[in-house]
């Protein structure tokens, strides 16, 4: 069962999203909170699988609130649910520690999809949220014909992380032990010049080795 809290200023937001999750059998909703004290103070008493939070609420929270709720309960993880469609905060909120980005745009099913990934500390970001992180964060480069530094095997694990898939599930896939896959993706990340997961989903995408109309991904 994951356990969740609910943080929104806007109660209707807030009761909506809830009565969702209340459709689903793995999700429970421990608490609600309508402004930061009281996400924080409900956080660090129930340390929930999840946090929920707008964090585009003035005077109720701010982008500050990722890193304050990771402070304080370290193995919660976040879902930003939010309009908010400024790139910088967007990839700030993202650095801080969010593992998963969804607009109010979202259905009832992408939500809960988020919500699992997340629980799992993995991450899943909408098509929307995806393409505002690349385009902020990696500029378009102009076309490269040479070849890409990876062996098959290299490229199979780059592809399948960049699909969403975790460690130990590739090494299921691929009959090789999690170790393994660690060694390759620090071999990977190396050779390519990347610091971050999120780069090489990046990296994937402008090689054409995933694509946006994929389901999104929550690696």
């Amino acid at each position: 069962m994951v356990s969740v809290i609910v943080a929104d200023a806007q109660v209707l937001c807030r009761v909506g999203l809830c009565k969702v999750l209340d459709l689903a059998e793995d999700v429970e909703v421990i608490g609600q909170a309508e402004n930061a004290e009281e996400l924080l103070t409900k956080s660090k008493k129930l340390q929930p699988d999840v946090v929920i939070v707008d964090y585009n609420q003035p005077s109720f929270f701010d982008h500050h609130i990722v890193r304050k709720v990771k402070e304080i309960s370290p193995k919660t993880d976040l879902l930003i649910i939010s309009s908010d469609n400024r790139k910088d905060r967007i990839y700030q909120v993202l650095e801080d520690g969010s593992n998963s980005f969804l607009t109010k745009q979202c259905d009832e099913g992408e939500i809960l999809d988020a919500i699992r990934a997340t629980a799992k500390g993995e991450k899943f970001y909408c098509h929307k949220i995806l393409d505002l992180i690349i385009e902020r964060s990696f500029p378009s480069k102009s076309e490269d014909c040479s070849a890409t530094p990876l062996t098959p095997r290299e490229k199979e694990i780059l592809t399948l992380v960049a699909k969403g898939k975790v460690a130990k599930e590739i090494a299921a896939d691929l009959h090789i032990s999690p170790h393994t896959i660690y060694t390759h993706r620090k071999n990977i990340l190396k050779k390519l010049h990347l610091t971050s997961p999120m780069e090489m989903v990046v990296y994937a995408l402008e090689h054409g080795l995933i694509d946006l109309n994929d389901k999104p991904f929550n690696s």
